[in-house]
């Protein structure tokens, strides 16, 4: 019997992690990756990046970097361009480059009646296909712009901030940001120094964290020692009207949630900026006319460029939604991970969640690792806890909101925890003195044929 060969979209954090647990496993797979670099949206340079000048990790770099291969910076939130880096130094050093095709994107998979999935890719020599035994998914989910509909038309520019890069893009103009978030509050401090002047839009309050406390990285404090959620929330909460004030003293709505319900804003300046009367807080939009915009507390304001800072929607264009279980607004997968059905798809990164940093991704592939090394028993006793059991509580006591962007949010230790409890349930039937085999090479050549 022929080894068993799978493939892996895209090589960003999420698709080198899938290579690297795969090929420590001893899996055969082939990777596609549309852009000409690993990195993906920490790549600036690629069309599908999302990413700006000024980004920098919101998280810090010890709770973030892959647990094996540490960052080579003291620097606790480095900017894109070293992540790039650090992306390109770790796929050197577990020799995945050479792994992945570039150039090639992924535009369907099709099963076919006995299993397999038939990928489609268009690449530079023009399209190809192969079979594969199963797909691994990690094309990212911050690439497709949630673009939301306003009533009335805006006579000026309208961008998302996907199409965000530099700060000059704002030079001299009226800007209106609308929707906050942590890259809509990163270009707001950018909007202060270039614009002529930046207002911002916001439909709810939010919570902000400082970078650092005590002179430590935020996150790293308490770490390995979970609270229970109303514990922290009470005390954490407490902290920040401490350290940041309240951010409704600065314009803001107040919360109509508890901290950590939603994603909470890692950037304090835009605090200080309001308090210097640098930008301003508006109401929810009511409607556009030419250049003014109406709120929808009776305000007006005119602006040349109105900025959409609305988030982004899951897209996996190249396959049928059924085969993801999409269920709403985002596929309901087993761990987040593993459609129900079992047809041999597994998704990468579809994780939002305070703090998982990559480490956390890779702890998803290990999983898919070792489901797909785990004997016919192993594999059996998996479905049934998938088909038969409840599903884990990935949510740690957290009332998430139900929002969009929320609806594949988890908690981190609860989560962890999760993907940690199978794989080891996954690999316990294994003797212990097993030695996984040297990395197959790419079987794509062999495979692939002009469409």
């Amino acid at each position: 019997m022929s080894m068993k060969t799978y493939a892996i979209i895209g090589a960003g954090p999420s698709g080198l992690s899938a290579a690297r647990a795969l090929s420590k496993a001893g899996i055969a797979f082939d990777g596609y990756e549309a852009s000409h670099d690993v990195g993906g949206l920490w790549d600036i340079s690629n069309p599908r990046s999302t990413m700006y000048e000024s980004a920098h990790l919101i998280s810090s770099r010890t709770t973030t970097e892959f647990a094996e291969f540490p960052m080579d910076t003291t620097v606790d939130y480095p900017g894109h361009r070293v992540l790039h880096d650090y992306f390109r130094a770790f796929a050197e050093r577990f020799c995945l480059s050479d792994r992945f095709r570039f150039g090639a994107q992924v535009t369907q998979l099709q099963r076919h009646e006995d299993g397999r999935w038939m990928l489609r890719a268009d690449t530079a020599d023009g399209p190809v296909e192969t079979a594969y035994d199963g797909v691994v998914i990690a094309n990212g989910t911050l690439a497709e712009p949630n673009i939301p509909q306003f009533a009335g038309e805006f006579s000026g520019e309208i961008m998302h901030t996907s199409a965000y890069k530099s700060a000059s893009q704002l030079d001299g103009k009226r800007v209106l940001l609308i929707g906050a978030g942590n890259s809509g509050c990163d270009i707001a401090v950018d909007a202060v120094h270039h614009a002529a002047s930046i207002e911002m839009s916001v439909r709810r309050g939010y919570y902000f964290v400082p970078r650092y406390i005590l002179g430590k990285p935020t996150d790293t404090l308490n770490q390995g020692r979970p609270l229970p959620a109303r514990i922290k929330q009470a005390i954490d909460s407490r902290l920040l009207r401490a350290f940041t004030g309240d951010p409704v003293k600065f314009g803001f709505p107040a919360p109509d949630y508890r901290i950590y319900e939603s994603h909470p804003i890692v950037n304090t300046l835009i605090l200080n900026h309001l308090g210097q009367g640098d930008l301003r807080i508006r109401a929810d939009i009511d409607r556009f006319d030419g250049d003014t915009v109406h709120f929808r507390d009776g305000s007006t304001g005119e602006y040349d460029l109105v900025l959409l800072a609305t988030g982004y929607r899951l897209d996996y264009p190249f396959v049928d939604r059924t085969d993801l279980n999409w269920q709403g607004w985002s596929p309901r997968l087993y761990l987040n991970v593993f459609p129900p059905s079992h047809n041999g798809l597994f998704v990468m990164g579809m994780i939002e969640a305070s703090g998982i940093g990559w480490q956390g991704r890779y702890e998803q592939a290990e999983l898919i690792a070792a489901y797909l090394t785990a004997d016919a028993a192993a594999q059996a006793s998996f479905h049934r806890r998938m088909n038969d059991q409840p599903w884990p509580d990935l949510s740690g006591g957290y009332h998430y909101l139900g929002l969009e962007r929320m609806s594949y949010y988890v908690n981190k230790d609860a989560y962890r925890r999760a993907v940690r409890a199978q794989t080891r349930e996954l690999t316990a039937g294994r003797a212990a003195t097993t030695t996984a085999p040297a990395p197959a090479p790419s079987t794509t050549a062999a495979k692939e044929h002009a469409a």
